[in-house]
């Protein structure tokens, strides 16, 4: 096999790890695990199988690498599988690379011409008994929640019609339906749309379709009680910078935001625009109805936050305008206007905002997410996050008051993702656990951090020994033991 490339990209703790892994009962060296936590948190990663066909090429393009941390009786498991993709079974057969960049198909050896491209690297989460490894420009990939072996591609029982499928479906707890999304649903570059209401059964229930005011990277999404909101931002691309060899998406400095309401059982007639003016926003940390107003919480920055899909006019990156804030848009259904009002929440600059998901699309108080404290002391030349950004703080957000409570994890550390695990047998929101992977980059090597939800500022209430490097994931959620019982139809 030829080498990876020598870039940012594949070097140093974003290296390939191409690793599959069982390890039994994993190290505690501080703290002890909650005896009453039962269930799995699984994680998945892009980690490249075989170098690019191109000279480099883009993180977010690596094969899908699923991790599963799974909790009883106080001890800790881990296994870790490749999600067997199309994209990886043809690639591993061939014995190297046949897909080439990031979202442009043009890049590709013929071979392999009208295959699904997805990684299926960038979300997993239980539904109805499989185990969704989850990329935004393909179906859905099931595999067995507990084994991680992987069943195939999923189109929920023959009932999904798109060929492309969010990566951050919301799961309303209330319930049991997988409120969902497509976009670019009729082919590369289209703004046809599709959303999903797929039932506890793993069907689906009711779906809607309509065109976007332009395509777009239509990341992730709202749910409240009665609608579905989402959030059009110009991350946007065309055939020409595919054909120029360009990454696929850019930055357009000149277009509105927009925010489209649904109702969650509604037709496209249904469906209203409210507009905003420039700037960016990705995830979204919950959002909920009040009277007539619908309020929608994002880390939004006045400026492209993503380096790697650099401004179409090729202004350069300003990182500056890249601090995102955790923000309240507000439309109000009652209205006349299309305007949408915003509030900010928090002068935290972070992004990746996590909630208790049994309170996704209600009220709520409690908010966490992954910080950036500029002020403390970072010891580590270059391993920063895929935005060039340094998440080194955990912080709550008291959603009510705006008050913080946070850690920061040290000068030769960063922070992954976390996700809220809910105390068995509570209802009370936030009362539980935030599990988070820890990058030791010095060590090169990762741990797993338990915290109390309620007192981050405390610490780790257990530090878990991974005796390997975790490539950097993107997202993951926690499921209790409970809900891995029902079989796999």
């Amino acid at each position: 096999m030829k080498a990876f490339p020598n870039s940012r990209n594949f070097t140093g703790y974003f290296a390939p790890s191409r690793i599959e892994a069982d390890i039994a009962d994993l190290e505690v060296i501080q703290g002890a695990v909650p005896a009453e936590i039962d269930g799995i948190f699984h994680r998945v990663a892009p980690d490249p199988h075989f170098p690019p066909l191109g000279e480099d090429d883009i993180w977010f393009n690596g094969d899908g690498m699923v991790t599963a941390f799974a909790f009883r009786d106080g001890r800790v498991d881990l296994k870790q599988r490749w999600v067997e993709t199309d994209k990886f079974k043809l690639e591993r057969e061939a014995g190297h690379a046949l897909f080439g960049a990031y979202r442009n198909p043009l890049t590709d050896d013929e071979s392999v011409e009208g295959v699904y491209r997805g990684t299926a690297n960038t979300n997993v989460v239980v539904h109805a008994g499989v185990l969704l490894a989850l990329k935004e420009d393909s179906p859905p990939v099931a595999m067995d929640p507990v084994s991680l072996k992987t069943i195939g591609n999923w189109d929920f029982h023959g009932t999904m019609k798109s060929p492309t499928f969010t990566a951050h479906p919301k799961i309303d707890t209330r319930t049991g339906e997988l409120l969902a999304f497509g976009y670019a649903a009729r082919g590369l570059l289209t703004r046809d749309m599709v959303y999903y209401v797929i039932g506890p059964d793993g069907r689906v229930a009711h779906e809607v379709w309509f065109e976007l005011p332009y395509y777009c990277m239509m990341h992730d999404f709202g749910i409240t009680e009665n609608y579905v909101i989402f959030h059009v931002v110009p991350i946007t691309s065309n055939w020409e910078r595919l054909e120029q060899g360009k990454p696929h998406f850019g930055f357009d400095t000149e277009r509105d935001i927009y925010l489209g309401v649904l109702p969650r059982r509604g037709t496209a007639e249904d469906l209203r625009w409210f507009r905003g003016p420039n700037q960016f926003a990705s995830h979204v940390m919950n959002a909920f109805d009040e009277g007539t107003k619908i309020h929608f919480d994002t880390p939004a920055a006045s400026g492209n936050m993503f380096p790697f899909f650099p401004d179409i006019n090729d202004a350069p990156f300003d990182p500056v305008a890249a601090q995102a804030h955790m923000t309240r848009w507000t439309v109000d259904m009652a209205a006349n206007e299309d305007g949408i009002a915003a509030r900010r929440l928090t002068d935290l600059v972070g992004e990746f905002p996590r909630i208790d998901d049994r309170f996704a699309g209600r009220p709520y108080r409690h908010g966490y997410i992954l910080a950036q404290d500029k002020d403390k002391p970072f010891e580590v030349g270059g391993a920063k996050s895929a935005t060039g950004l340094m998440m080194n703080t955990l912080a709550h957000i008291d959603i009510e008051t705006g008050a913080v409570d946070s850690w920061w994890i040290g000068a030769t550390s960063s922070l992954q993702e976390p996700a809220f695990i809910p105390r068995p047998g509570s209802t009370q929101e936030g009362d539980g656990w935030l599990v988070v992977v820890e990058n030791l980059l010095v060590e090169m090597r990762s741990n797993l951090l338990l915290f109390d939800a309620r007192n981050l500022s405390a610490g780790p209430v257990a530090t878990i020994v991974v005796p390997m490097r975790l490539r950097p994931a993107l997202h993951g959620n926690f499921v209790a033991g409970g809900q891995l019982q029902a079989a796999v139809a």
